[in-house]
């Protein structure tokens, strides 16, 4: 009897183990699919009012929760449409949640991402074209003219911003003061000197203990990002008649200065893939760094201040937005959901919402009220940003852009680390290439 029992229990075992892999995929769609249950309208509330699902990304926890209040406020004088927000994780981790709920036909009712995504988001017919909507709405008009550049692809205007804003350079006062730097460099030579000015090594050992500059060392997308502007106001591209196309003098251009600015000796590379982060700026062992008004920076305790961009041919910066999309639901779900959006571009909300998230109005009258003026008076540094929104221009946003930007960031990445930016751009190109043709 014992006999059997050990038998038995033996196969139960090795059952189990078979099985295994089984159970742990199971696991997996199952987590999934409370997730996605999770964000849908539980189908009770049904009493006439049009529930509907937001998923968004936004961080830290303080704007989500300045978000959160504008959204109660807007279910309170909106009784026919309720918005549930739902924190969706980190952007970067939410894209295979937003594509899988789209082929799986259970998207939320409106997203929030990044508009790099919009051309991934159109080849898979997931989203609804605004512009019959916003050509009626007295608030085109209020839109700064800059956003309309990551909101429009192939003739359509695919989403609208919740938040706009661009990067500038952040530089401590008092190491200039010590270096006796008087005049803020305003074209690319003078940025290459005033580097080299602050780059110092005051214990002798042959290594700066300070440096001029901070450089994102990486491919990710923050890399992309900061390059952007130097190429942008070289009048370089990447993208010719919806392709790729990375090799010309401007793009090489931008690349060379990056690589001149290291040869110098006078710039810092950040951790890899972590050229955001402001430690380095703070503890001054870097005196400038190249980021946005949403930084730490500016909750810190240290001495800072704000730059535009030196230009090459001309100023240029480039816009760091986010942006609401309507999804592919219901007629009726896809008017409520117009109804929203029309209340997060309106002065309104976004005065209030700018000056909560430390990012900048989408919203003309908004940037003009009094409210936002005087919030410039306390906090000065907003005005650069405000002002360089003139000549900020975008990213693609075509599909097959998250490809672009990879090959682009491994572009960028090699000149860095001494190739040839013209051959480091050819490879990219040829790269690129092999993947438009299949």
């Amino acid at each position: 009897m014992k006999n059997n029992l050990y038998r038995q229990i033996q196969k139960c075992f090795c059952w189990l183990e078979i099985n295994k892999t089984r159970f742990l995929l199971l696991g997996v769609l199952l987590s999934f699919c409370l997730f996605l249950s999770s964000c849908q309208p539980d189908l009770k509330k049904d009493n006439g009012v049009i529930h509907l699902t937001l998923w968004q990304g936004i961080n830290p926890p303080a704007n989500r929760d300045a978000f959160q209040k504008l959204v109660d406020r807007f279910n309170q004088t909106h009784p026919d449409v309720e918005i549930e927000s739902i924190y969706a994780g980190q952007l970067e981790q939410q894209v295979p949640k937003v594509l899988t709920a789209v082929v799986g036909n259970v998207p939320p009712d409106i997203l929030f991402f990044n508009p790099q995504l919009t051309g991934q988001l159109v080849e898979l017919g997931a989203i609804v074209p605004l512009e019959n909507w916003l050509d009626n709405s007295p608030l085109k008009s209020e839109i700064i003219h800059s956003c309309f550049g990551e909101m429009q692809l192939g003739g359509h205007i695919w989403s609208v911003p919740l938040w706009t804003g661009n990067i500038a350079i952040f530089y401590r006062p008092d190491l200039f003061k010590a270096a006796g730097i008087t005049e803020l460099p305003k074209t690319w030579p003078q940025f290459r000197e005033v580097a080299k000015k602050l780059t110092t090594d005051r214990n002798g050992d042959g290594r700066p203990d300070q440096y001029g500059m901070l450089m994102p060392l990486g491919k990710g997308e923050w890399t992309v990002f900061t390059w952007f502007p130097f190429l942008l106001s070289s009048d370089g591209t990447v993208v010719k008649n919806d392709r790729p196309d990375l090799v010309n003098p401007g793009a090489i251009a931008a690349l060379q200065f990056w690589q001149e600015l290291i040869r110098d000796g006078s710039t810092k590379f950040s951790a890899p893939e972590r050229g955001f982060e402001e430690d380095d700026f703070i503890a001054g062992r870097v005196a400038m760094q190249i980021t946005g008004p949403w930084t730490y920076i500016m909750k810190s305790q240290v001495d800072y201040d704000v730059f535009p961009i030196p230009a090459n041919l001309h100023p240029a910066s480039v816009i760091a937005g986010g942006n609401l999309f309507v999804m592919k639901t219901t007629p009726k779900k896809q008017q409520a959901a117009l109804k929203f959006l029309e209340y997060v571009i309106s002065e309104e909300f976004q005065t209030e919402w700018s000056i909560a998230s430390g990012f900048l109005p989408v919203n003309i009258k908004s940037a003009q009220s009094q409210a936002y003026q005087e919030h410039i008076k306390q906090k000065p540094v907003m005005k650069v940003f405000l002002d360089q929104m003139s000549v900020s221009g975008t990213r693609p946003i075509i599909p097959g852009y998250n490809r672009l930007s990879d090959s682009l960031g491994r572009a960028i990445e090699a000149t860095m680390l001494g190739e040839s930016p013209q051959k480091a751009l050819q490879k990219a190109q040829k790269r690129l290439d092999l993947i438009w043709n299949q």
